[in-house]
């Protein structure tokens, strides 16, 4: 399965992908599903990926021969972000059609769902949600963020906490605790993660990282979020019948 998270704030786009492709319990499968195309001073685009793997990497190909060759139509032919998202669109469509033909009669679903953001020279960034239809839907302040694959584990906290308003590296936070939320509770999502921040008007990758179980930063995020949940709990208003109760003391993590 799989599970990723692109938020839209104010102060620019945060991306997050898991890597797990197939969880069975004698093979576990990881390819990257976030991808980047940058072109610094003209354009930024990341595109996330869940569905059939063979389609998606034909589309990631494509997209990648088009744009270095500079093509007419490719991502880099295109002044605005509705115009790259429907180009995407068409692609991913014709991609499921090839993946489908190579496994004629063999019952496999070769659809495949995207999250596209990203920001032209000379317009605001944009996020787009990609159906196997090649339609889409782009956020919006009332709904400032997008996900793909097992996204019902990982929604709570992005409604509580994602607000255009907030600081991109704040998003950035909530982002990984979506995905480490859906990490605990779903074992067909799984490390590594990727994270990739696009910063208004930088027109590039701002800041990108991969992150392991054995990476500080994360296992830090893991752990701080766990103690202050289990806190949080603790110090929430007594039943009538706790009135002269103490607080409970939360067990050591």
């Amino acid at each position: 399965m799989t599970y990723c998270v692109g938020i839209e704030v104010d102060e620019g786009l945060v991306f997050a992908a898991d890597t797990r492709t197939n969880a069975s319990l004698d093979d576990v499968r990881v390819h990257r599903k976030l991808h980047v195309f940058e072109y610094p001073g003209e354009a930024v685009f990341v595109i996330m990926t869940a569905g059939n793997l063979a389609t998606t990497q034909l589309l990631i190909s494509r997209l990648q021969r088009d744009a270095e060759a500079r093509t007419t139509p490719s991502l880099r032919s295109f002044q605005h972000m509705f115009e790259v998202a429907e180009h995407v669109g068409q692609i991913l469509v014709d991609s499921q059609v090839k993946a489908t033909d190579s496994h004629h009669d063999s019952g496999i679903n070769t659809q495949a769902t995207l999250i596209l953001g990203g920001q032209v020279a000379g317009e605001q960034p944009g996020l787009y949600m990609i159906y196997p239809l090649g339609n889409a839907i782009a956020a919006s302040p009332e709904t400032p963020y997008l996900q793909i694959g097992e996204s019902k584990y990982g929604k709570p906290i992005l409604d509580r906490i994602v607000q255009p308003r907030i600081h991109l590296e704040d998003a950035a936070r909530t982002a990984l605790l979506s995905l480490d939320s859906t990490l605990r509770s779903n074992l067909s999502v799984g490390l590594p993660l990727d994270l990739a921040l696009v910063r208004t008007n930088d027109l590039r990758i701002s800041q990108q990282m991969r992150m392991t179980a054995d990476t500080p930063l994360y296992a830090q995020i893991h752990t701080s979020w766990s103690r202050k949940l289990e806190q949080a709990v603790t110090t929430l208003p007594r039943f009538p019948w706790e009135k002269d109760a103490p607080p409970a003391i939360c067990p050591p993590y």
